[in-house]
């Protein structure tokens, strides 16, 4: 599941309760499927803008209602149960596990690169810094002007993420590594 699909599961299901409303009252009020809202609280429905809309407008809520991150202090990602953001067979799978929306400050990716695979990433926007740490395996990124820098498992790696960049798996195993944008 994507992380807006979780986050519409989480919200539709804390707004229904906050207003006291069972599953079959929200289909009522919405003209959605008692069945499609329980899918969709359940977090395995991506539902179309036009349910959506549905049910903004029967339970008076905004899109932002629905679509922002749920407020809590402790918040579990679990990359394997995630659906990738990018996944290019045979070069790399990029897993968004903490979105720029949730906080406006950073964002958090989760990286593997294929032996032999490349990801090129444009640049993140003015006052950007880039994070990294390599999980396993031997990460080489080439920055603007064409300096490089490889970066081993247990490494981490700081750089202005203003212009692109390139990061290439040149060994023969499974690069991963979490990456966080921050803006400063």
């Amino acid at each position: 599941m994507d992380y807006l699909a979780h986050n519409i599961a989480i919200n539709l299901g804390r707004i229904r309760k906050a207003k006291g409303m069972s599953l079959d009252v929200v289909a009522e009020q919405t003209g959605v499927s008692k069945s499609m809202l329980a899918t969709i609280e359940k977090g395995h429905a991506n539902p179309s803008i036009g349910v959506l809309g549905k049910i903004m407008s029967g339970l008076r809520v905004t899109l932002g209602d629905l679509t922002q991150a749920p407020s809590r202090d402790a918040y579990l990602v679990d990359v394997a149960s995630l659906a990738p953001t990018k996944d290019v067979p045979g070069q790399y799978r990029v897993w968004t596990c903490f979105p720029i929306a949730d906080n406006h400050i950073v964002e958090i990716y989760r990286i593997d690169i294929e032996p032999g695979g490349t990801y090129w990433s444009g640049g993140h926007g003015e006052r950007t810094k880039e994070y990294l740490f390599v999980l396993a395996g031997t990460l080489s990124i080439e920055l603007a002007g064409g300096k490089s820098y490889d970066v081993a498992a247990g490494q981490s790696f700081r750089f202005s993420c203003e212009e692109a960049h390139t990061y290439r798996n040149l060994g023969d195993a499974m690069l991963k590594f979490t990456t966080f944008f921050v803006v400063c």
